[in-house]
């Protein structure tokens, strides 16, 4: 794909108005089986697959004053204002941005096969390149794009304002989704993005109102996504049961809504938890070496453990992984316990005939008390009638969407924030109704601020700045919106 697209426009990241470049490299089938080394696939007895989340908001702090402060990357304002609380890992967090563009080749030059999975949040590439830490992208575009490189590291796709699915419009979800798309391949190019198959839902939120879980998993099978990273106590399998007995295999996410339609979407499970310590002293590689291989569509096949942590926050990652990943994928190289990135895998399997039909059903958590009550194809009135009543007779049950953690809610508690945000997501969907389209010179203004609004930092950092901050970008939308006729 020759085609190169520009990555910012009028001073903005390229987010839309290339769709059918974005289908036409997503629908593209590129196998990696010719590229990888190491072992037979037949003579590895279990492997293992780390992934690393990136992510940095922005934030109106660019000045002073509140409803004027240009909107600015989180880190650029870190690294402004040493005397805010933490300010002091700035520098270390951009290292860590950068650094597996160091770690990769390194093990390559000794003949490891070194591999990492990467989600990098719209968000934190365009606040890197408007903070002029160009260096940090150049760093990694040898991952995306040298063919001695790109087998060893999988980028994931993700939604470009690290919005959560169960708390974002599903018509916004999508624009997060396909914003993503345009911004990587503007950065990293086309043909890198063709590559591009596995999903990492931001704070691993996976929707579980039946409605909204159905339109995520159609969003991203309409993208052209192949599988999903979910964390394992935000599903359960197709009968309800909540204790997977074999989640190092992949599994299909069956998400079906209140009309009695149906969406799957290949489904990864993360386990354990939310520590970052398990992807920093590389807990999967020692996990999977205590595993055997499992039947699977009637074949033999080595399960895979996957993790994915935070690759910046906190001192484990920041100190601890360096060393631990080296020393993994030196000992781990040709051995029959590999380190696997996800599709490389799932490629294997099928190349063996192992058919995504194979694989265990699950189904996002609590569904299945709604599914019995609930008759096929009631709708979505009979539908919400059926969940108030759970409601009530059990305090505990939720639709809210399971994420890495149960203490935390994207909703309760957050609506002083969610009332601007949904009324500014109201208002651009009712101009798009009236024809606004991409090529609207507001366009694209609108979406970077709508989506900007919509960033999970808003909720998790609790009321005060944080809150603060997205009712600011809220009111800028609207103002955005409100001068288009």
């Amino acid at each position: 794909m020759n085609k190169v697209l520009p990555e910012m426009i009028d001073g903005l990241p390229n987010l839309c108005g290339s769709e059918s470049l974005i289908a036409e490299a997503m629908a593209s089938t590129p196998s990696i089986l010719a590229t990888t080394g190491g072992r037979n696939f037949s003579d590895i007895r279990s492997a293992f697959a780390i992934a690393l989340h990136m992510h940095q908001p922005l934030i109106p702090a660019g000045g002073d004053d509140l409803q004027s402060a240009a909107i600015i990357g989180n880190l650029q304002h870190m690294m402004e204002h040493p005397e805010i609380k933490d300010s002091h890992n700035a520098p270390v967090f951009k290292s860590c941005y950068q650094r597996m563009g160091d770690f990769v080749p390194a093990l390559l030059g000794e003949g490891k096969q070194p591999r990492a999975m990467l989600d990098y949040s719209g968000c934190l590439l365009f606040g890197l390149r408007q903070m002029g830490a160009g260096d940090v992208i150049d760093r990694l575009k040898p991952l995306a794009q040298h063919p001695e490189y790109r087998h060893c590291v999988e980028w994931l796709g993700t939604a470009w304002g690290h919005a959560v699915a169960p708390s974002t419009p599903v018509q916004d979800f999508r624009l997060h989704v396909r914003a993503w798309q345009h911004h990587f391949a503007a950065i990293f190019g086309l043909d890198a993005l063709a590559r591009v198959r596995g999903f990492s839902p931001p704070e691993m939120a996976l929707p579980n109102h039946p409605d909204v879980a159905y339109e995520f998993v159609r969003t991203l099978n309409d993208c052209g996504y192949r599988w999903v990273l979910v964390q394992e106590h935000s599903i359960e399998s197709a009968s309800g049961d909540t204790s997977n007995r074999r989640p190092h295999l992949p599994h299909r996410l069956i998400a079906r809504n209140s009309r009695g339609q149906m969406q799957s979407i290949i489904a990864i499970i993360k386990t354990q938890g939310s520590d970052n310590k398990l992807v920093a002293q590389m807990q999967p590689y020692y996990e999977a070496r205590g595993l055997s291989r499992m039947e699977l569509g009637g074949k033999s096949v080595p399960p895979l453990v996957t993790q994915i942590g935070d690759g910046e926050n906190g001192g484990v990652m920041m100190n601890e992984f360096p060393p631990k990943y080296l020393q993994t994928s030196r000992e781990a190289s040709g051995t029959e316990t590999p380190a696997m990135n996800v599709t490389e895998y799932l490629d294997h399997l099928m190349a063996i005939g192992v058919r995504s039909e194979d694989f265990p059903k699950v189904q996002p958590i609590h569904q299945q008390r709604i599914w019995d009550r609930l008759p096929d194809a009631a709708g979505p009135e009979t539908l919400a009638a059926v969940i108030a009543q759970l409601r009530t007779e059990d305090t505990r049950f939720h639709v809210e969407g399971g994420s890495w953690t149960d203490d935390i809610s994207w909703i309760r508690g957050y609506e002083n924030v969610l009332g601007p945000m949904a009324s500014a997501s109201a208002l651009f969907n009712q101009k798009v109704a009236r024809g606004m389209t991409p090529s609207h010179p507001h366009y694209r203004n609108a979406l970077f601020h709508l989506l900007t609004a919509q960033t999970s930092c808003f909720r998790y950092w609790g009321q005060g700045d944080w809150t603060d901050y997205g009712r600011e970008i809220c009111r800028r939308t609207m103002g955005i919106l409100e001068t288009i006729v």
